[in-house]
């Protein structure tokens, strides 16, 4: 699936107040779903030996899309394309892999 098009996918769905005037929302439901992910794997780590089986891979790829879902409005709200966002990130990185900055910390490096 080409990543804009589930972006306009996404955007129909989207039932937020101030829809198209509102990042906030879409702000705060990603770090609540990637919250999700991570109590996910936590648990993982708890009660499975750190084991990934089948279903919880698969409640995890659920949680996933949520937290899709929330890039995908939170880039609209923004006016950006899911897919110049992804440009501009692995151009980023390649940057960083060409100067030998992939470690370290700071998003300018």
């Amino acid at each position: 699936m080409d990543i804009n098009h589930y972006q306009h996918g996404a955007r129909a769905t989207a039932r937020y107040p101030n829809v198209g005037q509102n990042p906030i929302y879409p702000t705060l439901g990603l770090t609540g779903e990637a919250g999700e992910v991570a109590d996910k794997v936590k648990k993982v780590l708890r009660d499975q030996q750190g084991v990934f089986d089948l279903d919880t891979r698969q409640a995890i790829k659920l949680e996933l899309g949520d937290v899709l879902w929330y890039v995908a409005q939170l880039a609209s709200e923004l006016g950006f394309d899911l897919e110049d966002v992804a440009q501009a990130n692995l151009d980023k990185l390649a940057s960083r892999a060409s100067r030998g900055q992939i470690s370290g910390s700071g998003d300018q490096r």
